[in-house]
């Protein structure tokens, strides 16, 4: 597929612990550094004041704004003009078969953000869920992919083999990989292991290896992630979740370790100063400000999620990260794979009957 050759962004500019403090400088930034790049900033009237006459940029009004605790009824029913809302609504074609964004992103309430994008695009046949895709840092010095990272507590085995397939859509956007290699996240590699939910996600995974459709490894352990054993990890929203903010506590960790070891002796202090270097190095690796962003994946739109306490220089970054993935037709790919895999393997689609009944309801509470 050909790279689109601009790439136009809608950003929900109130989301996330700081708003527009954060997501404005960082779209001030962004538009700098790609210039093929148009943003539509979504907001309230006073905070989007400072963007006034920025090149390349759209203005768009909102007067609600849903707040980090918000519960989703409240995102969905009661804040129709929320600028999450609004920002999402960019991404949904109308009758021309046009639509005024190619992605949207937000750092706001991850619950809400999932419920509104689902509402308000819907999911593709034969996907149950959307699920939240996003990059850790491994020892090959690249990144393994993994999901889901939260937006899917409870799984079943149809829903990991439908993350699977689209988080092998996502590598192959990202990195030009058309056969990426999958894990299965479980207790050991050897195939009794693991729960009932597991064993037959495996099943499903390897009926989906013999057809063709994916590139799958095999079992893969916590560590794997981090040694790069395949390119993209499947397990779910608990599991990924419990791995996310335990990788990011990790990073912090030792940015902490660093600015201690300065405040000890003068012999550790010296022995510090030299190794500082190296130090930095891998503090820069493991920070995860650097890989914010996740796609959430399954949605007939592109929908990317930042963390809510990202700084400027995260936001930033997850701006990047939506645009390559908008501007690699991601959402093209994941659609071409989804429809490809279903078509041979009509076990993997035992749950999307549910999908209708799912969108009529998140369309009722809305």
């Amino acid at each position: 597929m050909q790279p689109l050759a601009r790439v136009r962004v809608a950003i929900d500019c109130m989301g996330g612990d700081h708003g527009p403090t954060v997501t404005l400088p960082a779209c001030r930034s962004f538009l700098d550094a790609h210039p093929d790049a148009d943003l539509l900033l979504v907001g309230t009237a006073q905070a989007l004041a400072p963007a006034q006459g920025w090149p390349r940029s759209t203005l768009i009004t909102a007067t609600e704004v849903v707040a980090m605790d918000d519960a989703i009824e409240v995102a969905l029913r009661k804040k129709r003009d929320s600028s999450m809302r609004v920002a999402i609504a960019q991404l949904k074609r109308g009758d021309d078969g046009l639509a005024a964004a190619d992605v949207c992103i937000s750092a706001g309430n991850t619950g809400a953000l999932m419920a509104l994008a689902r509402y308000v695009l819907k999911t593709f046949d034969g996907i149950d869920r959307p699920a939240i895709a996003a990059l850790l840092p491994n020892m090959k010095g690249g990144f393994t992919k993994v999901l889901d990272l939260g937006a899917n507590v409870d799984c079943t085995a149809e829903h990991l083999l439908q993350f699977a397939v689209m988080g092998s859509a996502l590598v192959s956007a990202l990195d030009n990989d058309e056969e990426p290699s999958v894990g299965l996240l479980n207790i050991g590699e050897e195939t009794i292991k693991g729960s009932e939910v597991i064993k037959q996600a495996g099943e499903l995974l390897r009926a989906a290896a013999a057809a063709g459709q994916i590139n799958f490894h095999g079992n893969v352990e916590g560590n794997d992630i981090f040694k790069g054993t395949t390119d993209l990890v499947v397990c779910d929203g608990f599991v990924g979740n419990v791995l996310l903010k335990t990788s990011e506590g990790l990073a912090g960790m030792m940015s902490q370790f660093i600015k201690q070891e300065f405040t000890r002796s003068p012999l550790s202090k010296l022995a510090a100063l030299v190794a500082m270097p190296v130090l930095n190095r891998f503090k820069t690796r493991v920070d995860h400000r650097r890989y914010s962003g996740g796609a959430l994946l399954g949605l007939r739109g592109l929908v990317f999620k930042a963390h809510g306490s990202s700084d400027a220089f995260a936001f930033e970054r997850a701006l990047a990260r939506a645009y390559d993935a908008a501007r690699n037709r991601l959402l093209d790919r994941v659609h071409d794979r989804i429809r490809d895999t279903l078509a041979v393997l009509p076990a993997a689609s035992a749950g999307a009957e549910s999908e209708a009944s799912a969108n009529a309801t998140s369309a009722k509470a809305a």
